[in-house]
Parts: structure tokens; sequence; C-alpha cells
């Protein structure tokens, strides 16, 4: 019996003297769960926005009674008023009458081309004399197929365009603003001016599609159905009225889409850099 039970008893022994309640053993490693911390929201230190506004007499502000600039002034204090905002700086490089040919060569200047390096941003208002260029040309005769081979030459110089702003800024934004139809006063016979702003907008659309960190913002709709007149006593160029009405469905497009995927951008090249 004896020779049995002692096996049996020793083995017991050894057994508590692994419990855990035995203080000659060593206590397990606690295991401390990593605390995981939210973001910092992208508003949280209000930014400094600059902003290149380029492109023919709607960026100039010809129909603007305070000679301020057209949409800029309205435009700025409306992003100001964002809380993620601290200050908008604009550089306004509008010339009235500019096309697309001539606003590629502005661009490839010295003093343009400094502060596309340093911007957040481009808001562009460009084609609109593309357009009237075609009427000019063909007044006497004017048919919608004229505007087809003009068409095509402007979807290539709006692509120049954009390709010289990328190679000057990659980082930058781009926002094309669409036209509009002010020649239904003046050309109230030709029905198509709709349909030719609304196939021009889509070469936009096209154009914008081939490039990141671009939007497109429309504005025809404004103009089309607006219950009080937005244009200027030329019957061109917008008014106060259409400036601000301009400005709000920029600041709309600005605040929903441009301004949070520049907050994004801006974090992840910080969170490659460290």
């Amino acid at each position: 019996m004896k020779k049995f039970f002692t096996p049996l008893i020793l083995s017991v022994l050894l057994l508590c003297s692994c419990s855990e309640s035995n203080p000659l053993v060593l206590h397990q490693e606690k295991k401390v769960a990593a605390q995981v911390f939210a973001p910092i929201p992208a508003d949280f230190v209000p930014r400094k926005l600059t902003i290149v506004s380029a492109g023919d007499s709607l960026t100039q502000g010809v129909g603007d009674s305070t000679g301020q600039g057209g949409y800029l002034p309205y435009l700025k204090t409306m992003l100001e008023k964002e809380k993620g905002i601290q200050e908008v700086d604009f550089y306004n490089f509008g010339v009235k009458g500019n096309r697309t040919t001539q606003l590629l060569k502005r661009l490839k200047t010295p003093e343009m081309k400094e502060v596309l390096q340093k911007t957040d941003l481009v808001i562009l208002t460009i084609g609109g004399n593309d357009i009237m260029k075609v009427v000019k040309d063909n007044i006497s005769n004017l048919q919608i197929s004229n505007f087809t081979k003009e068409k095509a030459a402007f979807q290539e110089h709006l692509t120049q365009i954009f390709e010289a702003i990328v190679q000057e800024n990659p980082n930058a934004s781009i926002v094309l603003v669409g036209l509009y139809n002010p020649f239904s006063t003046w050309f109230s016979d030709i029905k198509e001016m709709d349909q030719v702003v609304a196939e021009w907008n889509q070469v936009g659309q096209n154009v914008i599609a081939n490039f990141s960190h671009a939007y497109f913002v429309k504005i025809e709709d404004v103009f089309l159905t607006a219950a009080e007149d937005l244009l200027y006593t030329d019957h061109f160029h917008p008014n106060d009225k259409g400036y601000e009405l301009i400005a709000e469905r920029l600041n709309e497009t600005l605040g929903d889409r441009v301004i949070p995927d520049l907050e994004k951008s801006s974090y992840m090249v910080s969170t490659e850099e460290n």
C-alpha cells in the first residue's frame, strides 16, 4: 500500500505547487490593450486657404457694380464663415475677353506660375468667349454645326489648361465653373443655343473626369430658371445678384467636396512625411 500511494501523493503535491496560489510561481505577464485615439478633426485648427481665380470676364467681375471682383467677395465671406477656415486669400487673374488659348498662354507666365505653385485651389471661368467667337465668325449665317469644330478645339485647349496647372502644382484642386446661356436676348431666334451650352458643359465634365482633384460647378440652370433678372445691363455678364448666386453654387461644392478632399490630402501627406 505504501508503494502505491506514495507516488500518487507526490504527484498531487507537485500539481498544487504549480497552482496560481503558490507565491513561488512567477506572475504571468499582464496584457494591456492599446488605447486607440480618434483622429483630430480636420477643422480643429482653422486653416488659411489660398485660391487662384483665373479666366475671363466672369472672374474679372465685369457687371459687378462694386468693382470688387464679381463672385470673389461673396465667396470669400461665405468661406470664412466655415469653422475650419480662418482666412481666404484670392489671387484674381481674370481678363475680359479671354478665350481658352489666351488663358493657356497666361498660365505659363512667371507671375502665374509662381502663384500656382503655392495655391490650394484654382477656380476657372472660361469658354464663354470661345462660344462668342463662333457666333461672331458666323454672324450672317449661324448654324449649330458651326459650333461642332470649335467644341473639339475647346476640349483640347481646356485639357492643356488643366495639364499646365497640374504641372505647376499636382496637389492643387481645380474647379471649373460651367457655362450659362446669355445669348437668348441677342439671338432669341436661335433656339439651339441652350443645346450648345449644354454640350460644351459636357465637354468640361469630360475633361475633369481625366484629372484627380478636379470638380465641375453647374450654373446654367441658375440663369435659366431665375425669377429675377440676373444679367448686367449689357445682357451678357451677371449682375450683382447673378454673381452672388454663382458664389453660392461654388460654396456648396467647396464645402461638400473640395475642402474635405483638401484636408484628406494634407493629412495623408503629413502622415507620409512623419
